[in-house]
């Protein structure tokens, strides 16, 4: 199973196991993962599941689509060229080993 490492902004980490299918943001939320608010249950209508991807992984990950991009300037933190929504991201064996920075804040 693919492992998914979250990094707090205050430099706390957290490994998630996440079966693949699933959306980041789900399983964040299904381990408490406090850094991720996900309102509108994985839409790509509220931009509260914002992450950061680290730096040369942006390749690994489906591109960016025209709901998440107009979402994408709705983040609470600074947008970034490595920004994402989490509830876009479906996980493939592929993801394994990927890491994500969560901002300061989601809302």
């Amino acid at each position: 199973m693919p492992v998914i490492t979250l990094v707090h902004h205050d430099g706390r980490r957290d490994a998630l196991d996440v079966p693949p299918g699933t959306s980041i943001m789900h399983a964040a939320i299904a381990a408490g993962i406090d850094g991720i608010v996900g309102e509108c249950g994985g839409s790509a209508m509220c931009a509260t599941c914002h992450v950061y991807v680290a730096e040369g992984k942006m390749d690994q990950l489906p591109p960016v689509d025209a709901v998440e991009d107009a979402m994408l300037d709705s983040t609470a933190c600074e947008r970034k060229p490595e920004s994402r929504l989490s509830c876009q991201l479906r996980v493939t064996e592929e993801f394994d080993g990927l890491v994500l920075f969560l901002p300061e804040q989601q809302v």
